[in-house]
């Protein structure tokens, strides 16, 4: 697999805690993305950080870093009871891998981390909270629902990370993120870190309301968008995406797709060609019961089901590895989101492509979107070749609603923050995964 796309600078040349080293050498991790190498010094000395980097770079890794590594170096009164630190994500799909990769990388830590999110697991998240946790990781909505409830407390937060943060304005959360940010210990009594793919006016005004001082850290490509991502446009009529869209598929034979539409509605429709055309696909979207998200997103990261068809809404923060193909059946009408759409794939220095269609309904986007990435996207018409004609009456699709701690210790290999061994399991730590 190739290396480039990380630096020079190893993770045990950054003075982390050996629990946390023992857990990155288990997962195969020797030197770190721009990101790490670029965030995780600053935070390791105590100092908030303001980080942009390009989606799939390894925010989540630096974050989760410096936060138990600050945990692990500095002890608290026995008598005092956590959680300790806090992670908010904008969606329950960010907040799950962000979890999962807390689970990997402080796996020899004796760290507890809970993970706190809507739709799904009220009574088993409540019951995580009430034993006691080291780090809450969750969504805005469901956190603030378990805090007024009692059943936490923020009066011990030693460290606050936000990620996603300017999506976090895009679906309307930031009255929630400002509720529990003042709920909290003052932003000098903490050390603070919010990540984002583009830093923003009212993202640094949030950075600098709600932190101390943070420095900025950037990390950009000569452009805008991922480097390794090929892009394609093509020019339809709106009567014949479908065909193009058949057509494509076929020819590039994509191992994982991700297939944006822009409303409810057409996700639906597009599906339901493809499954009528024998080409295996579901809908993501948010009125799918959670069990059943996590369900496609198995299949589709396991490569039994080769085709997501998303909205923006319903996809933001997917951490999927190795998409091959990202297809915008329609142009964005955010030039914003086009960015984001096309970051799923070439991820963590993988190549990927990203075939767009122009079409009479949104092709007045175009200009914007080579604006804001200040580039032209590579055009053409449409070859005649490639639309699909015969198409098959198209099939209903089967994603219908009606269908288908607190005693805990912080320790490590050299002890940590407080007394006891290093976590014990039955089984053996994971030795593989995304960088994330």
């Amino acid at each position: 697999m190739e290396q480039n796309h990380l630096s020079d600078t190893t993770f045990e040349s950054l003075g982390l805690h050996e629990s946390l080293l023992t857990g990155l050498k288990e997962a195969g991790f020797e030197y770190c993305m721009p990101i790490q190498a670029a965030a995780l010094p600053i935070a390791l000395q105590g100092r908030d950080v303001a980080g942009q980097a390009q989606t799939g770079t390894g925010k989540s890794a630096a974050f989760l870093l410096a936060t138990m590594n600050w945990l692990m170096s500095h002890p608290v009164a026995a008598d005092r009871i956590g959680p300790w630190a806090i992670i908010i994500a904008p969606t329950r799909e960010l907040a799950l891998q962000i979890h999962k990769d807390a689970e990997k990388l402080g796996w020899f830590t004796g760290m507890d981390f809970a993970c706190i999110y809507g739709g799904t697991g009220y009574e088993s998240q409540r019951k995580a909270l009430e034993r006691g946790t080291d780090i809450i990781i969750g969504t805005p909505g469901r956190v603030i629902d378990f805090y007024k409830q009692g059943v936490f407390s923020l009066d011990n937060i030693e460290v606050c990370v936000l990620d996603e943060a300017d999506r976090m304005f895009d679906m309307g959360f930031i009255a929630d993120i400002r509720y529990l940010l003042r709920r909290m210990p003052a932003p000098d009594q903490r050390l603070n870190m919010l990540f984002s793919a583009t830093l923003s006016e009212r993202v640094r005004e949030l950075a600098y309301e709600h932190m101390n001082e943070p420095e900025s850290v950037q990390i950009e490509s000569d452009t805008i968008t991922a480097d390794r991502v090929r892009q394609t446009l093509y020019h339809v009529e709106n009567d014949q995406k479908i065909g193009l869209l058949i057509g494509v598929l076929r020819e590039q034979a994509p191992t994982r797709t991700l297939l944006f539409v822009n409303t409810k509605r057409d996700a639906d429709k597009v599906a339901a060609y493809l499954i009528g055309n024998d080409i295996k696909a579901a809908v993501i979207s948010g009125d799918i019961p959670q069990n059943k998200r996590e369900q496609l997103l198995e299949k589709f990261q396991g490569g039994d089901l080769p085709i997501l068809v998303a909205t923006d809404v319903a996809a933001r923060g997917l951490h999927i590895p190795e998409v091959s193909h990202v297809i915008n059946y329609d142009l964005p009408q955010d030039a914003e989101d086009y960015v984001h759409r096309i970051g799923r794939t070439a991820r963590a220095g993988a190549a990927g492509d990203a075939i767009s269609f122009a079409c009479e309904t949104y092709v007045y986007s175009l200009p914007d979107i080579e604006g804001y990435i200040d580039q032209k996207i590579p055009a053409e018409m449409a070859p005649a070749e490639l639309i699909v004609e015969d198409l098959k009456p198209a099939a209903r699709t089967n994603n219908r609603r009606s269908g288908n701690g607190a005693n805990r210790s912080r320790s490590g290999g050299n002890g940590g923050r407080r007394s006891g061994g290093s976590r014990k399991r039955n089984d053996s730590a994971p030795s593989d995964g995304d960088q994330s």
